[in-house]
């Protein structure tokens, strides 16, 4: 007996590699700094934790319907209309986290050996892909470019296989935001070659210059682009496990079968949570985004003082991607042993596809006392 072959074609997640080796040098008794995992330092506002207290309390612990509550929905809806993008509540699902909504719509759209384009240095859409036995083609974004895509590469890459475009702005792991026009090009490209877009958004509240508009707001790709965001970064409820779709109907009709056959629903008193997220005050995500934008200067001028790195400013999300060329060791090597000697956990750039050899990702999702600290320690390896 074994396991399906298509299961050896899939990566395990580099980040969660790297997290393991720290929690275990952690339970040695070793002082580790995270500079790893993706997720907000800060507490979930207190607004939106009351309201998930108050839904425990009036015993709303059931199943839900599997696109969600009609009030998330809704309020899902009203929000993405400040985004320029019209959805209705019919055409939204939500889901047990972004990864879940990334996950079914590749499913949906694509079948066993079509291609997905994806512009690379990238999160881990890789296993997804192919454990559905589509194809990843990684579009590789040049660091003199910013890590932006370029709608001519792309284009080059276009087969008879291609069905659809996977792009990510802010980019994990870059920072890295795309402006209007160049969004209208990909917006252009896959409307003259039938390509569904698939627009991972999870930080467009953490911008730090003019907020980017969304692709889904483009009228002409209004039939073919889903859009994917989550709770986790922008209200710091990674944990919260909820996120999103909104999608043309016949593609929420394929996620609900998959959300029946899979995880039913979200939960329903974090859906409760997601409605005072979305309804309430907002100064609380001006405030963390403030501060990442703080503690963001500090980090970038810090790696940029080390001889042998050199980092770009991102313009969006909570990641530094430093060029670590410099050090002469390959990024996983580098990140072992900045791990071991000095206590920082960062992730290798080489679990970020094509382009990412050469660099590290590092989270400023942390305390400032705990990046000059990490900083400090990695200068002092160097």
């Amino acid at each position: 007996m074994r396991p399906a072959r298509r299961m050896e074609s899939v990566p395990a997640s580099g980040t969660l590699k790297v997290l393991d080796l720290a929690r275990r040098l952690e339970l040695e008794g070793k002082d580790i700094i995270h500079l790893d995992v993706g997720q907000p330092d800060f507490d979930t506002p207190e607004h939106i934790k009351k309201s998930a207290e108050k839904a425990l309390a009036e015993g709303i612990t059931g199943y839900t319907s599997s696109t969600g509550t009609m009030e998330l929905r809704t309020a899902i809806s009203e929000d993405l209309r400040n985004k320029d993008i019209d959805r209705q509540p019919e055409e939204i699902i939500v889901t047990p986290g972004a990864k879940h909504a990334i996950f079914s719509a590749i499913a949906v759209t694509l079948d066993p050996g079509d291609e997905i384009i994806i512009p690379s240095p990238c999160w881990t859409y890789e296993g997804m892909a192919r454990i559905v036995g589509v194809e990843p083609i990684f579009v590789e974004c040049s660091e003199k470019d910013g890590f932006r895509a370029k709608s001519d590469e792309l284009e080059s890459k276009i087969t008879s296989k291609t069905k659809a475009l996977l792009i990510n702005y802010p980019n994990n792991p870059t920072g890295a935001v795309l402006d209007e026009d160049e969004l209208r090009k990909l917006a252009d490209l896959a409307a003259d070659n039938q390509l569904w877009i698939l627009t991972d958004e999870v930080y467009d509240a953490l911008t730090y210059g003019e907020r980017s508009k969304s692709i889904a707001s483009f009228s002409e790709v209004r039939d073919r682009a889903i859009y994917i965001n989550s709770f986790s970064k922008t209200y710091a409820m990674a944990g919260w496990r909820l996120g999103y779709a909104a999608a043309p109907d016949q593609i929420i009709s394929g996620m609900v079968k998959i959300q029946q056959n899979s995880t039913t629903c979200a939960a329903s008193f974090t859906q409760a949570a997601g409605v005072a997220a979305l309804k309430g005050p907002q100064d609380c995500v001006r405030k963390m985004a403030k501060e990442y934008e703080r503690r963001r200067e500090v980090v970038i001028e810090g790696l940029n003082s080390i001889k042998g790195i050199r980092c770009i400013k991102p313009e969006g999300a909570f990641y530094a991607f430093p060029n670590v060329e410099g050090l002469g060791m390959n990024s996983v090597k580098l990140c072992k042993h900045l791990l071991k000697e000095v206590g920082v956990a960062a992730i290798p750039g080489s679990a970020f596809g094509p382009g990412g050899e050469g660099h590290l990702r590092i989270s400023f999702a942390n305390s400032m006392k705990n990046l000059k600290e990490a900083i400090e320690r990695i200068k002092k390896f160097v």
